[in-house]
C-alpha cells in the first residue's frame, strides 16, 4: 500500500524529465503505480530517446515513459512546440507554472496526498507573466496558506543521522533580514518546525537550536543588539510555553553548525545534536546545508495541509542532454513525501 503522490516535470527545458526518469527506475514497479507524473508524456519520451539513442544512460538507468502514469496538461496552442531543451524560456515557463497549479488543485481536490516538484527556473516564470518568487509561495497561496516554512532535510549516507534545518526568513534582501526578524514570526516559525517534527516526523520531545543574528550573538550587545533586546527574551518565553521541546540558543552562528558536520561524518553520536536547526536568514541556513549534502538535500515546504518536497537544485538548463543529471536528491524527496504521507495520512490513496 502506497500513498498516491503527483511529480511535476518542473521545467521541461530542465533536468527534470532526466532525473524523474533516472529516479523512477530505482523505484519498484508496484510502487510506482502510485505515482503521477503531471506533465507531457512527449517530453518524457524526447527526453528517454533522446538518452537512449546517443548512448548516454546505461540499461536499467532510465525507465521508460510507457511505465509511467501520466497526467497530461492542457497547454496554449503551439506551447509545447516553443520548447527547446537546456534553453528556459516563457514557454517552458507557461509549461512548469501550468503543471504545478495543476498538480496543487487536484491535491486538494484529494486525487493525491503530496506533491514531489522537479526544480523550476524562476526566470522562465517571470517570462511567461507568473510574478512569483518560487513555487513554494504559489503553493501557500493556493493551499491558502499565511503560515508556512521552507525546510531543507538532507540524510548523511555515512552515518544515517539526518540534518534538518528551517529559514525564519527566505528569499529577501540581507539588509532587510533584521527589520523582518520579530518575535511573532519566530514563533510562528518555532511553530511550525515543532508540529513538522511530531507529528510529520515522530519526535515527541524535540530538541532545536536557534541561531543567533550577529557575530558571536552579538557578544551581549557589543557587535548587535536584537539578540539582547528580543531574540534573548522571546527565546526564554518560548522555552516557558514549550514543556515538550529543548531550545537551545541563541547559538553564534560560526559554531552552530559544527556539531551538525561532525554527526554527518560520525565522529560525535547524533543523541549529542539538535533534531532540528532554525536559522534567521537564507545563506546563514543553506551554506552549511549544501557544503554538507549538494547531491541529496530536500526541499520541504512545512505548514500546508498537503506534502510538498523538492530536490535542492536547480533546473541545471547548461547540462540538459547530457546523461549527467544526478537523481539522488529528487529520490530523496521522493522518499521523504512517501514516508511524511503514510505518517501523517493513516488512510491514504494508495495502489498495491
Amino acid at each position: 500500500m502506497y500513498p498516491a503522490l503527483a511529480l511535476t516535470l518542473g521545467d521541461p527545458a530542465g533536468i527534470g524529465p532526466e532525473v524523474i526518469l533516472k529516479a523512477l527506475a530505482r523505484v519498484p514497479p508496484a510502487q510506482r503505480t502510485a505515482l503521477t507524473i503531471v506533465g507531457h508524456r512527449r517530453l518524457l519520451e524526447q527526453c528517454y530517446d533522446q538518452l537512449q539513442q546517443e548512448g548516454l544512460s546505461h540499461p536499467g538507468e532510465i525507465v521508460h515513459p510507457d511505465s509511467l502514469t501520466i497526467l497530461e496538461v492542457d497547454l496554449p496552442s503551439g506551447v509545447l512546440d516553443q520548447i527547446q531543451p537546456g534553453i528556459g524560456s516563457a514557454a517552458s515557463g507557461t509549461a512548469s507554472f501550468a503543471y504545478l497549479k495543476t498538480a496543487i488543485v487536484r491535491t486538494l481536490a484529494g486525487d493525491f496526498q503530496g506533491i514531489v516538484t522537479a526544480p523550476i527556473a524562476k526566470s522562465a516564470w517571470q517570462a511567461a507573466g507568473h510574478d512569483y518568487p518560487g513555487q513554494t509561495e504559489l503553493l501557500a497561496e493556493l493551499c491558502q496558506q499565511a503560515h508556512y516554512g521552507m525546510l531543507f532535510v538532507a540524510r548523511s549516507p555515512y552515518t544515517g543521522w539526518t540534518l534538518r534545518t528551517l529559514l525564519a526568513t527566505t528569499h529577501i534582501p540581507l539588509a532587510e533580514v533584521p527589520t523582518r526578524l520579530t518575535p511573532d514570526l519566530m514563533q510562528t516559525k518555532l511553530d511550525l518546525l515543532v508540529a513538522y517534527l511530531q507529528q510529520d516526523v515522530g519526535i515527541p520531545y524535540p530538541h532545536i537550536a536557534i541561531a543567533g543574528l550577529n557575530p558571536h550573538s552579538g557578544e551581549q550587545g557589543q557587535f548587535g543588539q536584537e539578540e539582547q533586546t528580543w531574540l534573548i527574551p522571546w527565546l526564554a518565553a518560548a522555552q516557558a510555553q514549550n514543556a515538550d521541546v529543548r531550545l537551545q540558543g541563541p547559538v553564534p552562528p560560526d559554531t552552530l553548525w559544527v556539531k551538525a558536520g561532525q554527526a554527518w561524518y560520525g565522529t560525535i553520536p547524533p543523541t549529542e545534536v539538535p533534531d532540528a536547526y532554525l536559522a534567521l536568514y537564507h545563506d546563514q541556513g543553506l551554506i552549511p546545508v549544501k557544503l554538507l549534502a549538494f547531491d541529496r538535500a530536500v526541499n520541504t515546504t512545512i505548514g500546508l495541509p498537503l506534502i510538498r518536497t523538492s530536490p535542492d537544485h536547480g533546473t541545471a538548463f547548461d547540462i540538459v542532454g547530457q546523461g549527467i543529471a544526478d537523481a539522488t536528491s529528487f529520490l530523496a524527496a521522493l522518499e521523504q513525501a512517501i514516508a511524511a504521507a503514510q505518517r501523517r495520512f493513516p488512510q491514504p490513496i494508495c495502489h498495491d
